[in-house]
Protein backbone atom coordinates (compact mmCIF):
# COMPACT_ATOMS: atom_id res chain seq x y z
CA UNK A 1 0.00 0.00 0.00
CA UNK A 2 1.04 3.53 -0.53
CA UNK A 3 0.38 6.46 1.62
CA UNK A 4 -2.91 7.32 -0.12
CA UNK A 5 -4.57 3.55 0.64
CA UNK A 6 -3.00 3.34 3.76
CA UNK A 7 -4.66 7.00 5.34
CA UNK A 8 -8.32 5.64 3.09
CA UNK A 9 -8.05 2.00 4.56
CA UNK A 10 -6.82 3.20 8.16
CA UNK A 11 -9.64 5.74 8.26
CA UNK A 12 -12.37 3.94 7.03
CA UNK A 13 -11.35 1.46 9.64
CA UNK A 14 -11.10 4.12 12.16
CA UNK A 15 -14.43 5.26 11.05
CA UNK A 16 -16.34 1.72 11.09
CA UNK A 17 -14.83 0.71 14.79
CA UNK A 18 -16.66 3.80 16.41
CA UNK A 19 -19.72 3.40 14.25
CA UNK A 20 -19.93 0.07 15.21
CA UNK A 21 -19.78 0.94 18.54
CA UNK A 22 -22.37 3.72 18.58
CA UNK A 23 -25.00 2.38 15.76
CA UNK A 24 -23.60 0.01 13.41
CA UNK A 25 -23.39 0.21 9.94
CA UNK A 26 -19.17 0.54 10.21
CA UNK A 27 -18.69 -1.52 7.43
CA UNK A 28 -20.50 1.00 5.26
CA UNK A 29 -17.14 3.12 6.00
CA UNK A 30 -14.13 0.27 6.17
CA UNK A 31 -15.88 -1.92 3.16
CA UNK A 32 -16.12 0.42 0.30
CA UNK A 33 -12.27 1.75 1.57
CA UNK A 34 -10.88 -2.00 0.89
CA UNK A 35 -12.60 -1.58 -2.65
CA UNK A 36 -10.85 1.65 -3.41
CA UNK A 37 -8.20 0.78 -2.48
CA UNK A 38 -8.16 -2.69 -4.93
CA UNK A 39 -8.83 -5.00 -2.72
CA UNK A 40 -11.41 -7.70 -4.69
CA UNK A 41 -15.00 -7.47 -3.69
CA UNK A 42 -15.13 -10.97 -1.79
CA UNK A 43 -11.89 -10.36 -0.31
CA UNK A 44 -12.76 -6.96 0.71
CA UNK A 45 -15.68 -8.41 3.05
CA UNK A 46 -13.41 -11.39 4.40
CA UNK A 47 -10.70 -9.04 5.01
CA UNK A 48 -12.85 -6.50 6.92
CA UNK A 49 -14.97 -9.25 9.27
CA UNK A 50 -11.53 -9.88 10.77
CA UNK A 51 -10.53 -6.33 11.16
CA UNK A 52 -13.80 -5.73 12.46
CA UNK A 53 -13.41 -8.56 14.99
CA UNK A 54 -11.23 -7.17 17.84
CA UNK A 55 -12.82 -3.84 17.46
CA UNK A 56 -15.81 -5.52 17.96
CA UNK A 57 -14.37 -7.12 21.44
CA UNK A 58 -13.51 -3.59 22.80
CA UNK A 59 -17.36 -2.86 22.45
CA UNK A 60 -18.62 -5.51 24.11
CA UNK A 61 -15.98 -5.47 26.95
CA UNK A 62 -17.06 -1.73 27.29
CA UNK A 63 -20.92 -2.68 28.02
CA UNK A 64 -20.05 -5.67 29.83
CA UNK A 65 -23.08 -4.65 32.82
CA UNK A 66 -25.33 -3.94 30.59
CA UNK A 67 -25.26 -7.39 29.26
CA UNK A 68 -25.46 -8.60 32.69
CA UNK A 69 -29.35 -7.91 33.68
CA UNK A 70 -30.86 -10.91 31.72
CA UNK A 71 -27.98 -13.63 31.81
CA UNK A 72 -30.28 -16.80 30.61
CA UNK A 73 -31.75 -14.71 27.77
CA UNK A 74 -28.31 -13.13 26.28
CA UNK A 75 -26.91 -16.78 26.68
CA UNK A 76 -29.23 -17.45 24.27
CA UNK A 77 -28.95 -15.00 21.89
CA UNK A 78 -24.80 -15.51 21.65
CA UNK A 79 -25.28 -19.31 20.95
CA UNK A 80 -27.90 -18.01 17.95
CA UNK A 81 -25.28 -15.66 16.95
CA UNK A 82 -22.46 -18.49 17.12
CA UNK A 83 -24.52 -20.47 14.75
CA UNK A 84 -25.76 -17.57 12.76
CA UNK A 85 -22.03 -16.61 11.81
CA UNK A 86 -20.54 -19.42 10.39
CA UNK A 87 -23.53 -20.18 8.46
CA UNK A 88 -23.40 -17.06 6.84
CA UNK A 89 -19.88 -16.82 6.27
CA UNK A 90 -20.18 -20.24 4.63
CA UNK A 91 -22.91 -18.91 2.51
CA UNK A 92 -20.60 -15.60 1.39
CA UNK A 93 -17.60 -18.05 0.46
CA UNK A 94 -20.39 -19.79 -1.96
CA UNK A 95 -21.95 -16.71 -3.32
CA UNK A 96 -20.80 -14.36 -6.41
CA UNK A 97 -19.55 -10.65 -6.02
CA UNK A 98 -22.69 -9.24 -8.48
CA UNK A 99 -24.85 -11.42 -6.31
CA UNK A 100 -24.45 -10.37 -2.75
CA UNK A 101 -23.75 -6.64 -3.98
CA UNK A 102 -26.91 -6.00 -5.30
CA UNK A 103 -28.53 -7.00 -2.08
CA UNK A 104 -27.24 -4.79 -0.12
CA UNK A 105 -28.86 -1.59 -0.42
CA UNK A 106 -32.41 -3.61 0.37
CA UNK A 107 -30.94 -5.44 3.39
CA UNK A 108 -29.60 -2.16 4.55
CA UNK A 109 -33.00 -0.24 4.49
CA UNK A 110 -35.00 -3.08 6.02
CA UNK A 111 -32.61 -2.71 9.15
CA UNK A 112 -33.52 0.86 8.95
CA UNK A 113 -36.82 0.83 8.60
CA UNK A 114 -37.17 -2.06 11.65
CA UNK A 115 -35.57 -0.06 13.85
CA UNK A 116 -36.98 3.54 12.79
CA UNK A 117 -40.25 1.80 13.48
CA UNK A 118 -39.58 -1.03 16.22
CA UNK A 119 -41.66 0.53 18.90
CA UNK A 120 -45.04 0.43 16.54
CA UNK A 121 -43.91 -3.16 15.84
CA UNK A 122 -43.43 -4.35 19.25
CA UNK A 123 -46.87 -3.12 20.32
CA UNK A 124 -48.55 -4.54 17.63
CA UNK A 125 -46.47 -7.91 18.10
CA UNK A 126 -48.21 -7.55 22.07
CA UNK A 127 -51.55 -7.18 21.03
CA UNK A 128 -51.49 -9.94 18.28
CA UNK A 129 -50.61 -12.00 21.44
CA UNK A 130 -52.73 -10.55 23.81
CA UNK A 131 -55.63 -11.48 21.19
CA UNK A 132 -54.98 -15.22 20.73
CA UNK A 133 -53.96 -16.21 23.60
CA UNK A 134 -50.55 -16.29 23.65
CA UNK A 135 -48.76 -16.58 27.61
CA UNK A 136 -46.91 -13.01 28.00
CA UNK A 137 -42.99 -12.73 29.39
CA UNK A 138 -42.48 -12.07 33.17
CA UNK A 139 -42.25 -8.35 33.72
CA UNK A 140 -39.27 -6.78 32.53
CA UNK A 141 -37.95 -9.75 31.10
CA UNK A 142 -37.15 -9.74 27.48
CA UNK A 143 -37.01 -12.12 24.28
CA UNK A 144 -38.79 -15.06 23.03
CA UNK A 145 -38.91 -17.95 20.65
CA UNK A 146 -39.63 -15.40 17.86
CA UNK A 147 -36.80 -13.29 19.27
CA UNK A 148 -34.38 -15.76 18.92
CA UNK A 149 -35.38 -17.01 15.22
CA UNK A 150 -34.96 -13.32 13.98
CA UNK A 151 -31.64 -12.68 15.69
CA UNK A 152 -30.68 -15.99 13.95
CA UNK A 153 -31.17 -14.31 10.80
CA UNK A 154 -29.84 -11.78 11.48
CA UNK A 155 -26.50 -13.11 12.76
CA UNK A 156 -26.56 -15.83 8.98
CA UNK A 157 -26.53 -12.02 7.53
CA UNK A 158 -24.10 -10.41 9.64
CA UNK A 159 -21.59 -13.79 8.91
CA UNK A 160 -22.69 -13.13 5.21
CA UNK A 161 -21.79 -9.44 4.89
CA UNK A 162 -22.59 -7.64 8.12
CA UNK A 163 -22.90 -4.15 6.55
CA UNK A 164 -26.03 -2.83 9.05
CA UNK A 165 -26.23 -5.73 10.86
CA UNK A 166 -25.82 -3.97 14.15
CA UNK A 167 -28.65 -1.71 13.31
CA UNK A 168 -30.77 -4.87 12.35
CA UNK A 169 -29.61 -6.44 15.80
CA UNK A 170 -31.04 -3.42 17.17
CA UNK A 171 -34.08 -3.60 16.00
CA UNK A 172 -34.54 -7.20 16.43
CA UNK A 173 -34.24 -6.67 20.54
CA UNK A 174 -36.18 -3.48 20.41
CA UNK A 175 -39.11 -5.40 18.71
CA UNK A 176 -38.37 -8.23 21.64
CA UNK A 177 -39.23 -5.58 24.73
CA UNK A 178 -35.41 -4.70 25.58
CA UNK A 179 -36.25 -0.39 25.61
CA UNK A 180 -33.53 0.86 27.42
CA UNK A 181 -30.80 2.05 24.72
CA UNK A 182 -27.62 1.72 26.61
CA UNK A 183 -28.68 -2.37 26.95
CA UNK A 184 -29.64 -2.53 23.54
CA UNK A 185 -25.88 -1.15 22.39
CA UNK A 186 -24.74 -3.36 24.90
CA UNK A 187 -26.59 -6.67 23.86
CA UNK A 188 -26.08 -5.62 20.17
CA UNK A 189 -22.15 -5.09 20.97
CA UNK A 190 -22.05 -8.48 22.28
CA UNK A 191 -24.29 -10.16 19.45
CA UNK A 192 -21.92 -8.57 17.04
CA UNK A 193 -18.78 -9.53 18.78
CA UNK A 194 -19.60 -13.18 18.72
CA UNK A 195 -20.67 -13.30 14.92
CA UNK A 196 -17.44 -11.64 14.27
CA UNK A 197 -14.94 -14.12 16.03
CA UNK A 198 -16.77 -17.42 14.25
CA UNK A 199 -17.00 -15.31 10.68
CA UNK A 200 -13.39 -14.50 11.45
CA UNK A 201 -12.54 -17.66 12.03
CA UNK A 202 -14.15 -19.25 8.83
CA UNK A 203 -12.47 -16.69 6.64
CA UNK A 204 -9.26 -16.90 8.33
CA UNK A 205 -9.48 -20.93 7.78
CA UNK A 206 -10.26 -20.39 3.92
CA UNK A 207 -7.69 -18.33 3.04
CA UNK A 208 -9.85 -15.31 1.93
CA UNK A 209 -8.18 -12.26 3.70
CA UNK A 210 -5.75 -9.66 2.57
CA UNK A 211 -2.91 -9.37 5.32
CA UNK A 212 -1.45 -6.28 5.17
CA UNK A 213 -4.87 -4.39 4.73
CA UNK A 214 -6.12 -6.24 7.68
CA UNK A 215 -3.92 -5.98 9.91
CA UNK A 216 -3.85 -1.75 9.55
CA UNK A 217 -7.27 -1.89 9.85
CA UNK A 218 -7.63 -4.00 13.04
CA UNK A 219 -5.04 -1.14 14.85
CA UNK A 220 -7.50 1.49 13.56
CA UNK A 221 -10.66 0.28 14.11
CA UNK A 222 -9.87 -0.79 18.01
CA UNK A 223 -9.01 3.23 18.41
CA UNK A 224 -12.40 3.59 16.69
CA UNK A 225 -14.08 1.74 18.96
CA UNK A 226 -12.80 2.63 22.10
CA UNK A 227 -13.93 6.13 21.45
CA UNK A 228 -17.20 5.48 19.85
CA UNK A 229 -18.33 3.37 22.89
CA UNK A 230 -17.29 6.17 24.89
CA UNK A 231 -18.87 8.52 23.12
CA UNK A 232 -21.91 6.45 22.95
CA UNK A 233 -22.45 6.17 26.46
CA UNK A 234 -22.20 9.80 27.18
CA UNK A 235 -25.14 10.30 24.12
CA UNK A 236 -29.22 10.86 25.54
CA UNK A 237 -30.78 8.09 24.26
CA UNK A 238 -33.19 9.93 22.15
CA UNK A 239 -30.14 11.31 20.21
CA UNK A 240 -28.60 7.70 20.06
CA UNK A 241 -31.90 6.67 18.55
CA UNK A 242 -31.83 9.36 16.10
CA UNK A 243 -28.46 8.94 14.88
CA UNK A 244 -28.92 5.32 14.27
CA UNK A 245 -32.14 5.99 11.66
CA UNK A 246 -30.35 8.67 10.30
CA UNK A 247 -27.26 6.42 9.84
CA UNK A 248 -29.19 3.32 7.89
CA UNK A 249 -31.71 5.84 6.18
CA UNK A 250 -28.61 8.06 4.64
CA UNK A 251 -26.19 4.75 3.93
CA UNK A 252 -29.47 3.00 2.56
CA UNK A 253 -29.58 6.04 -0.28
CA UNK A 254 -26.20 6.01 -1.13
CA UNK A 255 -25.88 2.44 -2.06
CA UNK A 256 -28.94 2.24 -4.02
CA UNK A 257 -27.58 5.08 -6.15
CA UNK A 258 -24.28 3.32 -6.53
CA UNK A 259 -25.54 0.25 -7.13
CA UNK A 260 -28.88 0.91 -9.61
CA UNK A 261 -28.30 4.42 -10.68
Amino acid sequence: MDAAQILLVGGGAFLAGGMNAIAGGGTFFSFPALLAAGVPPVMANASNTVAMWPASLSSAWAYRREVSRHPRWTLLLVLVSLVGGISGSLLLLATSNAAFSRLVPWLLLVATSLFAFSGQISRAVAAAKAKVGLGTRAAGTPGGLGGLIFQTIVAIYGGFFGAGMGILTLAALAIQGVDDMQELNGLKNLTSAVNYTVAAATFIIAGAISWPHTLLMIATAMAGAFAGAAFARRLPAVWLRRLVVAVGAVLSLIYFIKTYA
